[in-house]
């Protein structure tokens, strides 16, 4: 495990208010990555100043510039990451992570993480879970499924992220959640270790909007992602526990119905909705012969 070297690629936009936690969270790792390249993607704040400072001071780090002069874009994000892995895809490493701009990891989050894909060797994505501020304090998501793992952090074995060809550009979002399903479809086994927690600074898709908007944009995220109608009804009822609760599963429910209502076609091919929705019904399944 000690041999084994990993990279970081992160996308920003207008992330003054928390990258330099990011930042910090990431030169105080007991393991350092061979590179972190951040991409400023058209920033107008000072996301490249703080970068640049800590590029000056330490030599893994590096900021590119994409000079996006359009508004915050699911797909923009992809496209960025792209532009990030272009960059390291010719260096030497096994491990490739996605980490946001708005999320602060513990010292030790990746020294543990390589040591469960050393014991795994099928691991093919892994991450931590998402820890947020609800108004109560600093609390675990509710939505965490030991199957899936936050976009914001996720971890991958190089063989499995270039089986699943990179990040799709999608208008919607979810390129982190097809990823998944695509490297699950190929035999790749994906982990959540709830012993490794990250801060995650601000309420997820909520940049640029409220949080009913984003919870509405999630479910429509969902639609055009081709996921099952009975799965996104019992994720909605799940996630009654998530702030907003009631209110904000509504949101998500009417985002996935309303694209559904006028007729449109997901998104993603028609092979992988249908692989996508035999892994959802399965989970759906395993968790009632769970329960009974």
């Amino acid at each position: 495990m000690q041999s084994s070297a990993y990279v970081l690629m992160t996308a920003a936009k207008n992330e003054e208010s928390h990258i330099r936690k990011t930042l910090q969270s990431v030169v105080d790792q007991t393991r350092l990555p061979k590179a972190w390249v951040i991409v400023s993607d058209g920033s107008t704040d000072r996301t490249d100043e703080y970068v640049r400072d800590f590029a000056n001071r330490y030599s893994f780090v590096h900021l590119l510039r994409r000079n996006n002069t359009g508004e915050r874009s699911f797909s923009s994000k992809s496209f960025a990451l792209n532009t990030a892995y272009a960059e390291i895809r010719e260096t030497e490493w096994e491990f490739v992570g996605i980490l946001d701009a708005d999320v602060a990891l513990p010292p030790n989050y990746y020294e543990n993480l390589l040591a469960r894909f050393d014991i795994e060797p099928c691991l093919g994505i892994a991450g931590g879970v998402i820890v947020e501020d609800n108004g109560r304090g600093w609390q675990t998501r509710h939505s965490e499924s030991p199957g899936e793992v936050a976009g914001a952090l996720q971890f991958f074995r190089r063989g499995c992220y270039e089986d699943t060809g990179g990040f799709i550009p999608l208008k919607w979002g979810g390129e982190d959640a097809a990823l998944i399903a695509i490297a699950k479809q190929k035999g790749w086994l994906v982990r959540t270790f709830n012993h490794l927690h990250a801060l995650h600074y601000r309420p997820t898709g909520t940049a640029g909007a409220s949080v009913h908007q984003a919870r509405f944009r999630q479910g429509m995220q969902d639609y055009f992602l081709g996921y099952h109608p009975v799965f996104e009804f019992g994720k909605c009822v799940r996630r009654i526990l998530e702030p907003p609760y009631f209110t904000g599963s509504v949101s998500r429910l009417c985002g996935y119905l309303w694209p559904r209502i006028q007729g449109a076609r997901p998104s993603t091919p028609e092979d992988f909705v249908r692989s996508l929705r035999r892994q959802q019904m399965r989970r759906l399944w395993s968790h009632h012969t769970e329960g009974t």
